[in-house]
């Protein structure tokens, strides 16, 4: 069996796995990206925010993907009956990007590799690991291809970019329960025949049917749109009677007093994709001579769009971390790696599980609006959920649940609270 060296090595050609190459690639490293399967592909994760633009500039990947003319995301809209609550990005605290985009993952994915081969980067597509060996740092992994042939890489540090792959939680056995509620999903495409002119066509919108239930619409700039519905799995489970997703979504679309007569009568471009409970954790995130990025560890869930985030924050920040360790330097994973990224999902994780209490939601959706609230709100779903000077991060533990708590039983106390 053929075996060849690298200096890293890299599982999964996603977003995570192509800011670490992108970024690797610039230090000139000698890595290989392994990739299970063959581009393009359908992926969800489709709404960016503005955090991961950080990590595709210093990857080396903006200019690219800046020329394809994806639908930009200045914000985000939120609905709930006739309530509508609209976060610009340009107005949040603290710096950082005030836009993002709204891209077909398949597209999207598809350019960031192209990228990289560009470049020089070696990227193997279909091709599966199916067992690594580790020996110190160093590590032996075993490779299939799509024609069934074996090889060997060996690698003084392995990034596991795999995704739902989960390639080395499912080896090393390192994957463990989430700590959210059980959540599925239900999605598709649409070609968008009815959309409106201007911004109303091209706003991405969350439309609450329910405390527990949502859809999501996401508009693509080559004239589609793409449509999911997202809720507790017991109700994605009735929605979907005998396993029909494509009638389950049709129903979800009826249920939206904002959209049915927008969605009502499209047809999907394809079946829609039924998610079941895809909240996942990891008993740890790196190891000795590896580190977990991406899905591999953490996925949330997709309310506040932070999936690709903490794929591109943990991707290219192990790749920096790997990259000392190789030339020499003492790296602490477990404070620069672990808890740093565990701070920035432990925040994430507070406003999903506040959403789906329906605490955030009495926030979002208050009226009249507190504009200084808003802005640090708007700045957590931007992404910078690691700037403490925020009292939104800082506090996010208790603040929620306290400002909701004042707002539902003494509103006079929550404007002192605020200031107003």
């Amino acid at each position: 069996m053929s075996i060849s060296d690298v200096d890293i090595l890299i599982i999964g050609a996603g977003p995570s796995g192509c800011v670490a190459a992108g970024y690797l690639q610039k230090q000139g490293a000698k890595i290989k990206v392994v990739e299970k399967t063959k581009f393009p592909r359908l992926v969800v994760g489709e709404s960016l925010i503005p955090r991961v633009m950080d990590h595709f500039d210093e990857a080396g990947l903006f200019d690219d993907l800046n020329m394809q003319n994806f639908q930009p995301k200045p914000g985000a809209r939120f609905i709930k009956g006739d309530i509508i609550s609209i976060f610009d990005f340009s107005r949040k605290f603290g710096d950082g990007w005030d836009w993002t985009w709204q891209i077909p993952r398949a597209d999207f994915d598809q350019v960031m590799a192209n990228s990289l081969i560009k470049k020089g980067v070696d990227i193997a597509f279909e091709t599966t690991v199916t067992d690594i060996t580790f020996q110190g740092t160093d590590s032996i992994t075993t490779l299939v291809d799509k024609k069934g042939n074996s090889s060997q890489i060996k690698a003084k540090f392995v990034i596991d970019s795999s995704g739902y792959g989960r390639v080395l939680p499912r080896l090393l056995h390192l994957d463990k329960p989430s700590q959210l509620n059980p959540h599925s999903a239900i999605f598709s495409h649409v070609n968008d025949i009815n959309r409106p002119e201007g911004t109303e066509g091209t706003q991405i919108s969350f439309d609450v049917l329910d405390t527990e239930v949502w859809l999501w619409v996401i508009p693509f700039s080559n004239g589609n749109t793409s449509l999911g519905i997202v809720a507790n799995t017991d109700f994605i489970d009735k929605l979907s009677t005998d396993g029909d997703t494509t009638a389950a979504l049709r129903k979800a679309i009826q249920l939206s007093d904002f959209y049915v007569q927008r969605f009502a009568n499209t047809s999907f471009l394809f079946d829609p994709v039924h998610l079941k409970n895809y909240s996942a954790a990891v008993t740890k995130m790196y190891g000795e001579g590896f580190a977990l990025t991406g899905n591999s560890s953490e996925f949330l869930d997709p309310v506040f769009s932070s999936g690709v985030c903490f794929a591109t924050e943990s991707g290219i920040l192990a790749a920096k971390l790997a990259w000392k360790q190789i030339n020499g330097e003492n790296v602490n994973w477990e404070q620069d790696f672990a808890a740093y990224m565990q701070s920035g999902i432990d925040v994430f994780t507070t406003y999903v599980k506040e959403w789906y209490t329906g605490n955030l939601q009495t926030l979002f959706f208050h009226r009249p609006e507190n504009q200084d609230v808003k802005e640090k709100i708007c700045a957590v779903l931007a992404g910078y959920v690691w700037n403490e000077e925020n009292p939104f991060v800082k506090k996010h533990d208790r603040v929620i649940r306290s400002m909701a708590y004042l707002l539902k039983n003494n509103p006079a106390a929550f404007k002192e609270v605020i200031g107003e």
